[in-house]
């Protein structure tokens, strides 16, 4: 049971204090604060396929509230403009540089027109031009630029319809390229209000029909004709002169994607019946391949709406899925099929077949796998072995088989591994490009090794490293690693032997930039020389710090220190503590170090980072580790789990003489936030709480949420124990609020904020509930975050640093 603090008289002094600034309209924090949200954004970097040329892709400020106030449907899941037939929420870029290589040269692409929205940058297969999508205010333009003249122009009207899925693709050969486009002539958008005909009816016919709680989905005939006209596209091939040639009418494409040799296309489209249950990617999608022209050869499957996938994170759909070609053939079909009905909870030695078909596509697809776990992706080399990867999340195990798909399909295996161990992972595969343009692996010795890369971890932290794997022997061997004081991983390979690279190296103090590395000489040339991004913090110091919990499991959390901070000289600081929970199934995993300690202290006003500037000691992604060993589930403990991770950090922080313990806030977003309120329903650890965009009553989510197997009606307990919404007589610290009104994420309606503001308020505690209109789960106006971290500080100074001590009462079970 918690202690009970009495700080009344303090409190209702300093609440008079915030009461009196509090504001209906748009607040402001101090300018060291809105300089780290103004501050200049790093550009983003990408490189043609020959590693010849460099884009730097310009980063904008954050949007104004004008600018996400723009007009919104929220239709089957998905967030749109209806202006511009897009995306609602987009971040475009604002400009593009052209670097080459060899001469260090840097180019601005011309031809663009002022202050323009680009989206969507891909390069063409042979690395000659770029393609783009430009927003306009009446919709949306497709683009291209040569790379030779850095000449960017336009090659569609603004009739590209990218409100779902991809909204182009470049043929293999680069000459054209596959565009989704509004189609002709389709009228009107239908008119809004109307006097409904009828009730809007939903009805189980008796099968389980188990989903998640999806937000922004379709609820009446309404939506369902307002969705089609929005959705809606033709497929349309467009040469690089503008020529136009229809491939398919019109439809809702949820994707497309030509044939490694270019003479088919593999088409998705969404089709009725709709559902008011479930978002688009689950409506009925007809799979099939049309050649150049448009014209059906082949139908792989026309699959049924997905409202009846058994609750469990490792079952699925019946029929075919993951729908995709061989990377490393002209024109072949792969897919896969379950073979327990998609249900996790059925007893057999096989999971799932890997299926394929070679064009013309007139014989029956031929079975190249089956596997014992969940299918999870496959990988093709140009030697013609592929590696077909399984999981099984309870066991939380992954398994890597080499087959071979044109023999006798034996298969062997590569990998076996306990996903949650991060000390013996070996990587990930380097991939190249195939004759075709596509990615395969990238192997050497005839295909008897592997290139990989992975993070290194160990309990020193995180040191990057690139390895050539023997899959004869199951031999690594590490051709490059990270150094300190340095952390540096591996952008891209530029050659067969994996001697040419390009890394990212940061230091603690030194921003992120681009190397060339040569480990044939040891030789390394910095290609970027991007400045620090927020100067005025340059001398923030931050460490990596390790310490034990009370039942032996280790944990580690990164500590910030403001500028100048003296510990003789200033003693123990106030303190935000910030922190997202992870399940595990082994404290071994759990207490396994998951950072570096030479990254970039990086300073952003998402996290905590921004009270560095009041003179707090801040400590972000302090591990919560919640453990559930053998047969227990890690929610079984969930309180008492992070209970202890809480106080420990606190005693960690006080055993180093930086902290004042009865100083100490915790902070968190989404489940961070469920988190935060936790921590104040079950303990006096902090002094207050600040919760973002949370969800507090886990009954509003009852067939699952987070890594939670079980339902509601399975483990109701769990439910009840874990929602602070249950426990907010219990919450006797201050606790803020905050949350978009139009949040989107599945579970953490705007509604769970409410209702546990008025809680709190409703048995007496204290606390200030703060909606932000307009957005979404994240939040984007420039005025929001502001206003954020305005709340954010003025709560933290009135609660935390002005705060008296708090004493300690005999007071009754309320404690207020």
């Amino acid at each position: 049971m918690k202690k009970h603090l009495l700080f009344v008289c303090s409190l209702a002094v300093l609440m008079i204090g915030f009461q009196v600034q509090a504001q209906d309209s748009y607040m402001q924090p101090s300018k060291a604060m809105t300089d780290l949200v103004d501050g200049a954004r790093t550009p983003s970097v990408t490189f043609s396929p020959d590693y010849n040329v460099m884009l730097m892709l310009e980063q904008p400020g954050l949007p104004s509230i004008e600018e996400v106030s723009q007009p919104e449907l929220r239709l089957a899941g998905v967030r749109i403009n209806p202006r511009t037939n897009g995306p609602s929420r987009s971040r475009n870029l604002t400009g593009i540089t052209i670097r080459d290589m060899d001469t260090g040269n840097d180019r601005p692409l011309k031809g663009l027109p002022e202050k323009p929205l680009i989206s969507d940058v891909n390069w063409s297969p042979d690395g000659s031009a770029i393609a783009f999508l430009l927003t306009r205010t009446n919709g949306i333009e497709l683009w291209v630029a040569d790379i030779q003249s850095a000449e960017a122009r336009k090659l569609t009207a603004a009739s590209v319809n990218d409100t779902y899925g991809s909204a182009y693709e470049w043929s293999r050969d680069g000459k054209s390229l596959l565009v989704k486009m509004v189609p002709a002539g389709r009228g009107e958008a239908p008119s809004g209000m109307e006097t409904p005909s009828g009730p809007v009816i939903e009805q189980s016919a008796g099968t389980a029909r188990p989903a998640r709680t999806y937000q922004d989905l379709l609820q009446n005939p309404k939506d369902e004709e307002t969705f089609e006209y929005y959705f809606t596209s033709e497929l349309y091939e467009v040469d690089l002169k503008g020529k136009t040639t229809k491939i398919s009418n019109a439809g809702i494409y949820r994707s497309f994607d030509f044939s490694p040799d270019g003479k088919h296309i593999l088409i998705e489209k969404i089709h009725r019946p709709y559902s008011y249950r479930v978002p688009v990617y689950r409506f009925p999608n007809r799979v099939y391949v049309a050649n150049r022209k448009g014209k059906e050869e082949y139908l792989v499957a026309d699959l049924p709406l997905l409202d009846q996938i058994p609750i469990g994170f490792s079952s699925t759909s019946e029929g075919p899925r993951s729908v995709n070609w061989r990377a490393d053939d002209p024109a072949t079909l792969v897919w896969v099929e379950a073979l327990d009905g998609g249900d996790q909870s059925v007893e057999v030695d096989k999971r799932d077949r890997v299926l394929m078909l070679k064009a013309p596509f007139q014989k029956d697809p031929s079975t190249i796998a089956e596997l014992g776990y969940r299918y999870s992706g496959i990988w093709w080399t140009e030697e013609g072995y592929a590696m077909v990867n399984e999981y099984w999340r309870s066991k939380r195990n992954a398994r890597v088989w080499k087959i071979d798909p044109d023999g006798n399909n034996e298969t062997e295996l590569i990998f076996d591994l306990n996903t949650e161990d991060r000390y013996n992972d070996p990587g990930s595969p380097e991939f190249k490009r195939s004759e075709y343009g596509t990615y395969v692996v990238h192997t050497m010795d005839n295909g008897n090794k592997i290139l990989m890369t992975g993070q290194g971890a160990s309990d020193e932290g995180n040191r990057p490293f690139l390895s050539s794997y023997d899959i004869r022997s199951g031999q690594s061997e590490i051709l490059w690693r990270s150094e300190a004081p340095y952390y540096e991983y591996v952008v891209s390979v530029m050659d067969g032997n994996g001697s040419k690279l390009i890394t990212r190296k940061e230091s603690v103090t030194e921003q992120p930039n681009y190397w060339m590395r040569d480990l044939n000489d040891d030789s390394a040339e910095q290609i970027t020389f991007f400045d620090h991004p927020t100067p005025d913090l340059k001398d923030v110091t931050k460490e990596l710090i390790t310490y034990t919990r009370e039942d032996g499991v280790e944990l580690s959390a990164k500590l910030y220190l403001p500028p100048g901070y003296d510990k003789e000289r200033d003693g123990p600081l106030p303190t935000l503590v910030w922190a997202y929970p992870r399940e595990f199934k082994s404290a071994a995993a759990a207490g396994q170090v998951s950072d570096s300690p030479y990254e970039f202290a990086r300073i952003g006003y998402w996290g905590p980072h921004f009270m560095l500037t009041e003179g707090y000691a801040v400590v972000e992604d302090a591990k919560m580790p919640i453990i559930g060993e053998g047969d227990e589930q890690p929610n079984d403990t969930f309180v008492e789990q992070l209970v202890s991770s809480g106080q420990a950090i606190v005693d960690e922080l006080e055993k180093r003489g930086i902290t004042d313990p009865d100083k100490v806030a915790i902070g968190g977003h989404s489940y961070g936030a469920f988190m935060t309120a936790n921590l104040l329903a079950h303990s006096d650890i902090f002094r207050t709480g600040i919760a973002r965009s949370g969800a507090y009553n886990r009954t509003l989510t009852p067939f699952g949420f987070q890594a939670e197997p079980r339902t509601f009606w399975e483990a109701p307990e769990i439910y009840f124990s874990m929602s602070p919404f249950m426990h907010a007589d219990d919450i006797n610290e201050p606790i803020l609020f905050i949350h978009g009104e139009a949040d989107n994420n599945s579970g953490t309606f705007p509604m769970q904020s409410k209702r546990m503001y008025a809680a709190v308020s409703g048995l007496g505690g204290t606390a200030r509930l703060v909606m932000l209109p307009n957005e979404s789960h994240g939040y984007s106006a420039r005025e929001s975050v502001l206003h954020m971290l305005w709340e954010q500080t003025e709560w933290l100074n009135a609660f935390v640093r002005d705060a008296e001590p708090r004493t300690i009462e005999n007071a009754d079970q309320s404690g207020r």
